[in-house]
């Protein structure tokens, strides 16, 4: 059985947070997740989740300006891009793109129409909506097969 695409409705921050700790138990070394959606739709908010899942007790901060934030665990290194002021996509290669994506990283990253063809095939888009005030709309959709495997163990983990 695959899974191609799961929706979920977020009604919170602390709802963000809980789909970021999800998705931190499914996310394999080498895997990339591109996140979309508008300025302040809780990009970021997802990342903190992941990072927090996983261990992270300090600030988790919008890469805006350093356009990438590393962060270091047993074994595993996650990168949180945010390629919104990125000039043009060669500007990814030139700050050394393709270093970051090995097989011990796992990548989220944000605004990744940016660097268009400067970027590995990602595992999972997560695609993020308003739908009101506070509630979000995160349609998930699996690019790979890898992506395939890791929506098919959260559907298994949060009972859907």
């Amino acid at each position: 059985m695959s899974v191609h695409k799961l929706t979920f409705d977020v009604k919170s921050e602390d709802e963000m947070l809980q789909f970021g700790n999800a998705l931190a138990k499914v996310c394999e070394p080498g895997c990339v997740v591109f996140l979309e959606g508008d300025l302040g739709v809780g990009k970021t908010t997802l990342v903190r989740g992941v990072l927090r899942a996983l261990g992270h007790r300090g600030a988790v901060k919008s890469p805006t300006y350093t356009l990438v934030e590393q962060y270091d665990f047993d074994e595993k290194r996650i990168y949180h891009f945010d390629l919104y002021r990125l000039g043009s996509p060669e500007e990814l290669e030139y700050m050394g793109g393709r270093d970051y994506f090995q097989a011990n990283t796992i990548s989220f990253i944000e605004w990744p129409m940016n660097a268009e063809g400067y970027l590995p095939e990602a595992d999972l888009i997560c695609m993020i909506k308003y739908q009101g005030m506070d509630e979000r709309l995160v349609q998930v959709n699996a690019s790979t097969t890898l992506g395939e495997q890791m929506l098919l163990a959260i559907k298994k983990h949060n009972g859907l």
